[in-house]
C-alpha cells in the first residue's frame, strides 16, 4: 500500500493514544512559556500536576503583575493558600535532586512545601541505572496540558531575539547565563485529559499513589496564548524503559523512523543532540534515493556539561561523517544558531516538522537515551486528511517562524525566499551571514577526534541504547558505526574510493 494513503499515527505501534484537541499551540522559548503557564496555573481550581526533569524554586515565572510572588517556589505556595480546593503536585527526577537541595533557599522552600497539606513533592526514582526521568509535562485540571522540552529551572529563560548580554538572562545569584532556544506545546480537550492520565500513571509508578482524574474542569486556556491550530488530533508517544512492573514502550523511536520514511520534500528538526544510530540509519536510507528530501537539523555547537560532549559530540561527528559519504545530492545540513555578536545559542528544543504535514514537539532528542533509556513524552499533529489545507499552511508557517528566529528574518519573508532560491537549504545558505555580524546559522564542522573520544563514541559508553546495554561487556559491542546496517550504496562508494586510491 502507498505510504501516503494511510495514517501515520498507529496506537500500539508508534504512539500510545490519539485524541482530539480544540486548541493547540507551539511555544518557542521560555519567555512566553513562563508567562502563559503562570497564567494557566492561576486559573487552576482543583489540580496542578507538574512532571519534570528539574524544578528550580528560585526562578521567576513570568510577569508577576497578577499579585503573586515572582519566584516559582513562592508562587506555588501562594496558589495553594488562595485556592482552598487546589492541590499542587510536583514529580522530579531523583538523581539530580540532592544537588538541587543546596541551591540557595531551595531546601527552605521544599520544607515549606512539605508542611502544606495540598502541596506534594515526590522524587522519581523508577528508572534504570544511569537513566533519567526526562519528561516535561504540566497538566492543569485535566483541561489544559503543556508538553515539550522546557524545564522550569535555571538557565532556560530567554526571548526569541536571544539578545547578547541580556540583563534579564541571569542566574538567581546574578551570574550571566548563555542564550537558550527551546520549545514546548499547549493543548486542551480530550488530548489534555489523556496527558493527565499519562502524568497520573507516572505519579503512580514513582510514588505508589493513585490519583483520580478531574471531572469538573473548564476555562483553563490562558488568555495570552493564541492557538496555532484548532480542532486537530494529537498522537501521544512515549519512551518507557524496561523496569520491573512497568510495561516498556518505545513509541517515540518508531514515530521518528516512520516520520523520516514518510518525508517527501523536507525534514526540519531541532534537537539537543544527534547521536542515535537508528535515526542515522533511517536518514541514510533516504539519502541514497535518487531524489531524497532535504534534511535540515538545528543543533547546539556542543553539548552542555563535561560528560555530554564526550558522548554526544563524538557520536555526532562519526555519524555525520558516515552520512555525508551517502549524501550524493547534497541534501543534508546541520546548523548552529548564534547571536548578533556570534555567541552560541544553546539548542534545547525538540521539534520535528516533515513537509507541510507532520509536526512533532516533545522531550525526546536524537540520541539513544531518548529512544530506549530515559522516560520521554512527545505529541504529534498530522494534517493528512483531505480538507486540511489550513492546518498544512499553519505547519509550514510554524517552520518558517522558527527559521526566521534563527536567521533574524521576518516570518513572512521565509516562504518567498525559499521560492526565490529553489529550496530550503539554498535559502538558508543565501540568507545566513558571517558569524558575529548578526543573528544567523553557521554550518556544523566535523571536529578531529582523539582516540579516546572515538572509543567512547564507538562503544556508546555514555549514551547506551537501553539498560541491558549498560552492562554489556565491551568485547561484545559492535561499535556505533559498525552496528548500523548501512545501505548498499555506502559499500559501493567505499569500493570506489578504494579503487580510486589505488
Amino acid at each position: 500500500m502507498d505510504a501516503s494513503s494511510d495514517r501515520l499515527a498507529r496506537p500500539g505501534w508508534n504512539c500510545w493514544r490519539v485524541e482530539q484537541s480544540g486548541r493547540f499551540a507551539v511555544i518557542a522559548d521560555a519567555d512566553e512559556y513562563f508567562r502563559v503557564v503562570r497564567q494557566a496555573m492561576l486559573q487552576a481550581r482543583h489540580s496542578i500536576l507538574m512532571i519534570g526533569w528539574d524544578f528550580d524554586a528560585r526562578i521567576h515565572l513570568g510577569d508577576a503583575s497578577d499579585g503573586g510572588p515572582p519566584a516559582l517556589g513562592d508562587f506555588v505556595m501562594w496558589l495553594a493558600r488562595r485556592s482552598p480546593t487546589l492541590h499542587v503536585r510536583l514529580l522530579r527526577w531523583d538523581t539530580g535532586a540532592l544537588k538541587a537541595l543546596f541551591r540557595g533557599s531551595t531546601l527552605l522552600t521544599i520544607l515549606r512545601w512539605k508542611m502544606h497539606p495540598r502541596i506534594t513533592l515526590r522524587l522519581d526514582g523508577k528508572h534504570p541505572f544511569a537513566s533519567s526521568h526526562h519528561q516535561k509535562i504540566v497538566v492543569i485540571d485535566d483541561c489544559l496540558a503543556f508538553c515539550g522540552g522546557i524545564d522550569m529551572t535555571e538557565g532556560r529563560w530567554d526571548t526569541r531575539e536571544h539578545i547578547d548580554d541580556d540583563p534579564r538572562r541571569t542566574s538567581a545569584g546574578g551570574k550571566p547565563l548563555k542564550p537558550w532556544h527551546d520549545a514546548t506545546s499547549a493543548f486542551d480537550g480530550p488530548a489534555a485529559r489523556a496527558l493527565g492520565d499519562l502524568a497520573r500513571d507516572r505519579w503512580r509508578i514513582a510514588s505508589g499513589e493513585v490519583l483520580a482524574p478531574i471531572s469538573d474542569s473548564s476555562g483553563c486556556w490562558p488568555e495570552a496564548l493564541v492557538p496555532t491550530f484548532r480542532d486537530v488530533a494529537l498522537a501521544i508517544a512515549r519512551t518507557r524503559p524496561e523496569i520491573p512492573d512497568v510495561h516498556p514502550a518505545f513509541e517515540i523511536e518508531q514515530m521518528y523512523l516512520d516520520l523520516i520514511a514518510r518525508a517527501r520534500r523536507v525534514i526540519y528538526a531541532e534537537s539537543q543532540y544527534f547521536a542515535s544510530r537508528r535515526i542515522a540509519q533511517a536518514i541514510a536510507k533516504r539519502l541514497i534515493e535518487d531524489d531524497p528530501p532535504e534534511i535540515v537539523i538545528i543543533n547546539p555547537v556542543s553539548a552542555q556539561g563535561w560528560l555530554e560532549p564526550l558522548a554526544m559530540d563524538t557520536a555526532r561527528a562519526q555519524l555525520i561523517e558516515a552520512l555525508r559519504k551517502l549524501d550524493h545530492r547534497d541534501r543534508l545540513r546541520i546548523y548552529h544558531p548564534v547571536t548578533d555578536a556570534g555567541a552560541e545559542i544553546y539548542v534545547h528544543a525538540k521539534v520535528t516538522i516533515v513537509d507541510d504535514t507532520y509536526l512533532r514537539v516533545g522531550s525526546s532528542n536524537f540520541n539513544n537515551r531518548s529512544m530506549r533509556l530515559d522516560t520521554e513524552c512527545d505529541v504529534m499533529l498530522a494534517a493528512e486528511r483531505p480538507g486540511a489545507d489550513a492546518t498544512r499552511a499553519s505547519i509550514t508557517a510554524l517552520r518558517d517562524d522558527l527559521l526566521a528566529e534563527h536567521l533574524a528574518m521576518r516570518p513572512e519573508e521565509v516562504a518567498p525566499a525559499i521560492a526565490e532560491h529553489g529550496s530550503l537549504i539554498a535559502m538558508i545558505e543565501a540568507r545566513r551571514g558571517p558569524q558575529g555580524q548578526g543573528r544567523t546559522l553557521i554550518p556544523y564542522e566535523i571536529p578531529e577526534l582523539s582516540d579516546f573520544e572515538a572509543w567512547l563514541a564507538d562503544n556508546e559508553i555514555l549514551d547506551p541504547e537501553g539498560p541491558d546495554k549498560i552492562f554489556e561487556p565491551l568485547g561484545k559491542r559492535k561499535g556505533l558505526i559498525r552496528r548500523i546496517h548501512w545501505p548498499r550504496r555506502l559499500t559501493w562508494r567505499r569500493r570506489a574510493e578504494r579503487r580510486k586510491a589505488g
